[in-house]
């Protein structure tokens, strides 16, 4: 079955439908087109917007392309438009899952809404069908539920969790991971701690299960079970200091970390060893789930059909945008949880409209087969992504499963310093031909690329040939792309 969005009509919305707009002119900037009129008239111009943004916003909530950032009014699908109507493919957004402004799930929060939107403490339909539809994509011990508004909630609820369950305080995370913005995520985040108070005592730190440029390589001959090993180091080094461990928490793909996958068996491997030290194993889901991996629904399930987690936490693509996150577990957990007498209370999670946006995104999900077109298109621009590195050698490896790809750049072959400069560079310039991509990993030189799950095989073919474009132009003009083409 096709997406339900291939691409915007040469026109605007029903005016084009009815005959009432002319199309418009191909854009000389950006190869996919312009809507005409656009929303120009309405509202602040992108300069008042920003000096409006810098007197009232935080400036620590920051913009992409901060030098000259973008003005979003519209979006559909896998495209972004600005207020001059200037259209944007965009590789970004892996919260608006199965395309932005998706027309069922925007009807059905619409629908809910018009009827009833309170808390979950009255008995609702919404609720119990969505725990029951998401029960069925998930291995059977995992079935109680809890709903919240956002990631860094289902991951500060996991830890609390974990804590109870186990008695125990101590977490283990793995090196330059991000689990959300909560002060108790911060602390297990070395990707935010390390720029502000540091480690603390109680949080365990292993190396990122990376084959590229971690420890154990793509030549090691077990990299799986030499990850796990350093996981058993740090939990035996803690306990003969007679901290406890509580938890591992890991993405079952790290993101910030560089759009890394793990090696399989090393969940099996590390959960064995967390276990034994009387801790649980947490996946976070909240970038990777709800089939973007394409193989499976849930991105840990790439470690074999005998991985069970303990704690699955979700967030970001569940709504399409609508504010809702999850955390799924066992009986005997949630058991513990409850045992304390304190009720667990969310004003806005798990309420009818918000369960009702959910129920419409696995609609979607189902109805419009996303989950093979992810792996379907992710094979091919992988394939597209591979040939560009065999071309241009600043690209040093190309990973990725379904529409979880990473991009990583390099200054040296031999060494794999990261390209950092020029991975800035090459996205500021896709984003001139209106290709909104970023990047991630300790040395921000990875592309990422997660875009909204409706993402096609043409819209690979135009990201790439505009990538081919620039960096055979950087080739010529960098320094660091012309050292790198004579080691060849």
């Amino acid at each position: 079955m096709k997406s339900w969005w291939a691409g915007p009509p040469r026109g605007w919305g029903q005016d084009w439908e009815r005959g009432q707009r002319s199309p418009p002119r191909p854009s000389s900037r950006c190869p996919a087109g312009t809507f005409p009129d656009a929303m120009a008239s309405e509202g602040h111009s992108k300069e008042e917007t920003l000096s409006l943004r810098r007197q009232l916003i935080g400036s620590s909530c920051r913009l992409f392309f901060p030098e000259d950032p973008v003005k979003m009014v519209r979006a559909q699908g896998q495209y972004m438009y600005d207020e001059k109507g200037v259209e944007y493919i965009d590789c970004i957004n892996n919260v608006a899952h199965v395309g932005h402004c998706h027309p069922h799930v925007v009807q059905a929060a619409h629908e809910q809404n018009q009827v009833l939107n309170t808390n979950s403490r009255f008995l609702h339909d919404n609720i119990v069908d969505y725990a029951q539809r998401l029960s069925r994509t998930l291995p059977k011990e995992l079935c109680v539920f809890y709903f919240l508004n956002s990631g860094s909630e289902a991951n500060d609820l996991a830890l609390r969790l974990a804590r109870q369950y186990t008695g125990h305080q101590d977490v283990v995370v793995v090196d330059h991971a991000y689990h959300g913005h909560l002060s108790s995520l911060i602390a297990i985040s070395p990707y935010k701690f390390r720029s502000l108070e540091g480690q603390p005592e109680w949080v365990h730190v292993v190396p990122l299960p990376d084959t590229f440029r971690g420890p154990y390589r793509e030549d090691h001959p077990d990299p799986a079970s030499a990850y796990a090993a350093e996981v058993k180091r740090v939990t035996d080094s803690a306990q003969e200091k007679g901290r406890k461990i509580a938890a591992f928490f890991i993405e079952s793909l790290p993101s910030v970390g560089g759009q890394i996958i793990p090696p399989v068996g090393y969940f099996q491997k590390a959960a064995q060893h967390i276990r034994r030290a009387g801790g649980v194993f947490v996946a976070d889901e909240i970038q990777v789930g709800f089939g973007r991996v394409g193989k499976h629904f849930w991105a840990f399930q790439l470690q074999g059909e005998d991985f069970v987690p303990d704690i699955v936490t979700m967030g970001k693509p569940i709504g399409n945008g609508h504010p809702i996150a999850c955390v799924a577990t066992t009986r005997d957990i949630a058991g513990a949880f409850a045992g304390t007498g304190v009720e667990y209370f969310n004003t806005f999670g798990g309420s009818p409209v918000s369960c009702a946006v959910g129920l419409a995104v696995l609609d979607v999900l189902e109805k419009e087969q996303l989950q093979a077109h992810a792996a379907h298109v992710g094979e091919f621009f992988v394939g597209l992504l591979n040939q560009q590195k065999a071309k241009h050698p600043i690209i040093g490896d190309v990973r990725g499963v379904g529409l979880f790809i990473g991009v990583d750049l390099i200054k040296d072959l031999t060494t794999r310093m990261p390209a950092t400069e020029e991975a800035d560079y090459l996205v500021s310039r896709l984003k001139d031909a209106c290709i909104l991509l970023s990047t991630d990993g300790p040395g921000r030189n990875v592309l990422k690329f997660k875009p909204p799950m409706c993402f096609n095989k043409d819209n690979a073919k135009l990201v790439v040939n505009k990538l081919d474009t620039i960096l055979t132009e950087m080739e010529k003009t960098m320094r660091s792309c012309e050292t790198l083409q004579h080691t060849l």
